[in-house]
């Protein structure tokens, strides 16, 4: 694939096999936007995991300490008193069967995130062919079948946000935009590469983390040096 001008002028500022400290990452990836809109800032890791074993798959949420910089458009699935706190916390949408038949005959999905009330997975199961592979599909581990509405709607509102490997060990989430201050995206890379290195399954020996880089939306992709963030 032919890479446009912008982007080949931009990728000449990052050098192939250099691995960045954390800082000298973050300044350069504001300055490889190749993009006319605020492009969102990605990390991804490469981890040292059998993702063929479950207890290698990581998955899981976390709440960046600046959000995402996207605001997502939340479904809550339920009923009664639990509907009524779902409206107050703010959630963008709320119903239950009426709006489960509209995602399955009318093809709906003008949200990013459903979270749903425990009671309410028996039919929600029945949509699991349309809500999987969209990655819809509520689940406790991420916190989006829970009783307590109020802070799962809080938490997607200030940008929490899902991750889990791939069949390859990677993990990726987005970070923040380009307009962000530069504290504010290595702060959230710092959450973030924290909390993995947290969750390291015991059974990994060896280096668990084989690298880390971070690129924005069409922009190139700009390697970190593991040992450069702070222990």
């Amino acid at each position: 694939m032919k890479k446009g001008k912008k982007y080949v002028e931009v990728a000449k500022l990052v050098e192939k096999n250099k691995l960045y400290s954390v800082e000298e990452a973050i300044s350069l990836v504001k300055k490889t936007s190749t993009t006319k809109f605020d492009s969102s800032v990605e990390v991804a890791m490469n981890l040292n995991l059998d993702t063929k074993k479950a207890d290698q798959q990581l998955r899981g949420t976390i709440c960046l300490p600046n959000g995402t910089g996207k605001t997502k458009r939340i479904l809550v699935i339920a009923k009664g008193p639990k509907a009524a706190e779902a409206k107050e916390a703010g959630a963008d949408y709320v119903g239950d069967v009426d709006y489960l038949e509209k995602i399955e005959k009318e093809n709906w999905f003008d949200f990013d995130t459903l979270i749903a009330t425990p009671d309410m997975m028996p039919q929600l199961g029945k949509l699991g062919k349309i809500l999987g592979p969209k990655g819809l599909m509520p689940n406790p581990k991420t916190g989006t079948v829970t009783m307590d509405i109020k802070k799962a709607v809080s938490e997607v509102k200030q940008g929490r946000i899902e991750y889990r490997t791939d069949s390859y060990g990677n993990v990726h989430i987005i970070i923040g935009k380009v307009s962000f201050k530069e504290e504010q995206l290595l702060e959230n890379l710092k959450a973030f590469v924290s909390l993995i290195l947290k969750t390291k399954p015991s059974v990994v020996k060896g280096t668990y983390v084989k690298n880390i880089s971070i690129s924005t939306t069409m922009g190139p992709g700009i390697k970190i040096d593991a040992n450069s963030f702070d222990k």
